[in-house]
């Protein structure tokens, strides 16, 4: 079987399983302002993925992480996140509570989400930022999990953004803060730990198979190009400017 039709054709079971999950759990959310809340990142995102697919197909790993994980955001809006009822499910299951085991205070199912969030998406952006920026070496483990941080910190942005321009009822459940003043700064922490494992079990794996790992990230490390930038590479393009015209001329 031709392996790009393999790939497409796994990449299309995968967005129709999406497809049922979002449509069962579109179905009577708990607060649909919420719920439509929480999809207006996922619908852009899901149609860039349609719309990139044919020109930058991902691997299985990619394509399964984005789809574990946009499956659990999907929970978190059917519930609203502060109320996701992992905590019932767990004790009919086991007869155990989970916060008790956990040690957890409150209903912990965004923190959890955030985690994955780093965990699950940091090899797919690994994978973008090595396939389109040429990234090698270390800066291919460090710009995954620094976009990571930076896109946690946006969501947390847009989330005071919406309580500021919604507040109410609304607000507070797009939030999910629960009375936590610290909330914003431990769901970036959760994202940033969740990526950070994803790049060490990555570079781990890659160490193991790869035969040039190391020259590899001491190449990315090394100045390629010795002269200074800002004031110094202005003054060089205006005299390559000047001596173009001057060519002209």
């Amino acid at each position: 079987m031709n392996a790009s039709f393999s790939q497409r054709k796994f990449f299309l079971t995968l967005a129709g399983l999406f497809v049922l999950v979002w449509t069962l759990l579109a179905l009577h959310p708990t607060y649909r302002a919420d719920w439509a809340l929480e999809n207006c990142l996922v619908a852009p995102f899901v149609l860039f993925l349609a719309f990139s697919a044919r020109r930058l197909p991902l691997s299985r790993i990619s394509c399964v992480c984005i789809f574990v994980f946009l499956c659990l955001h999907e929970v978190g809006a059917h519930y609203t996140y502060a109320k996701v009822p992992y905590e019932s499910l767990f004790r009919a299951l086991t007869g155990r509570s989970l916060d008790a085991l956990l040690g957890w205070q409150r209903n912990d199912f965004d923190r959890i989400v955030h985690f994955s969030f780093g965990l699950l998406m940091a090899y797919p952006i690994r994978e973008l930022v090595i396939r389109v920026a040429e990234l090698r070496g270390f800066w291919g483990y460090y710009i995954p999990l620094d976009v990571v941080m930076a896109c946690s910190m946006l969501f947390e942005l847009l989330e005071y953004g919406t309580v500021l321009l919604f507040g109410g009822d609304l607000g507070i459940a797009y939030l999910g803060a629960q009375g936590d003043p610290w909330d914003a700064q431990k769901d970036m922490a959760m994202a940033t730990f969740g990526a950070v494992i994803a790049m060490g079990i990555t570079a781990t794996i890659n160490l193991s198979l790869q035969r040039d790992f190391a020259r590899e990230w001491v190449e990315s490390l090394r100045v390629k190009q010795l002269e200074p930038l800002g004031e110094e590479a202005i003054a060089r393009m205006l005299e390559d400017r000047r001596r173009a015209r001057s060519t002209l001329s």
